[in-house]
């Protein structure tokens, strides 16, 4: 592929395995990634140390996408209540555009990339799985680390913050018009990834 920028935007719920496939892809054709939620994550991270949200997020640094502890519930839950802000967004707008239309192709990956961050996206998808199923991986995930987690509580965290993130004002979750759909319910990784690289390298031989 030559120098032209490439976008690969990939939306979905959490769980849903989008941040999975957009590392996938990214090694694959030699993109750049970029999980934008942990932008909202790092700036909830701030939030929750007495920040207001929008300074946390015009003061957002490279090392603060560095904590380990930026996947925890509590912190995912403020960056929900973040990223609900039309000034949080508009803070970290232009970084994730800029982002997005570098040399050599990029893959973002959140909620609101194909219909706001990166309209003009060669390739939008939208990741998906039932909410059973989300709530499973993401209880694997998180209860090594916390033994007293219960999946109920999992379940009931990851359908709070959908609503919010799908009901917001500004820049609801959702698929864009012309994103192609990817239910990962009862696909396993491989087969996952696969589908995502059929759409990609399509797009790519179509645009050679």
């Amino acid at each position: 592929m030559n120098d032209a920028p490439f976008t690969v935007a990939i939306d979905g719920p959490a769980a849903a395995g989008k941040g999975t496939i957009g590392r996938a892809l990214a090694a694959h054709f030699g993109f750049a990634h970029l999980d934008t939620g942990l932008l909202y994550r790092a700036t909830g991270a701030r939030m929750m140390a007495g920040e207001s949200a929008v300074a946390a997020a015009r003061g957002l640094r490279a090392e603060d996408l560095d904590r380990t502890d930026l996947r925890t519930a509590e912190i995912g839950q403020a960056a929900s209540q973040a990223a609900a802000l039309p000034d949080v967004r508009a803070a970290l707008l232009q970084f994730q555009r800029d982002f997005a239309r570098r040399p050599a192709g990029a893959v973002l990956d959140g909620r609101d990339i194909g219909t706001v961050i990166c309209p003009q996206a060669e390739v939008k998808l939208f990741v998906t799985a039932s909410d059973d199923v989300r709530a499973a991986r993401r209880f694997l995930e998180l209860s090594p680390g916390n033994p007293g987690l219960t999946l109920e509580a999992v379940r009931a965290d990851l359908l709070a913050r959908d609503a919010r993130d799908a009901n917001r004002d500004d820049a609801p979750m959702r698929a864009a018009a012309d994103a192609m759909v990817l239910d990962t319910t009862d696909l396993g990784i491989d087969a996952a990834v696969a589908e995502a690289v059929e759409a990609v390298r399509h797009r790519l031989e179509r645009s050679a």
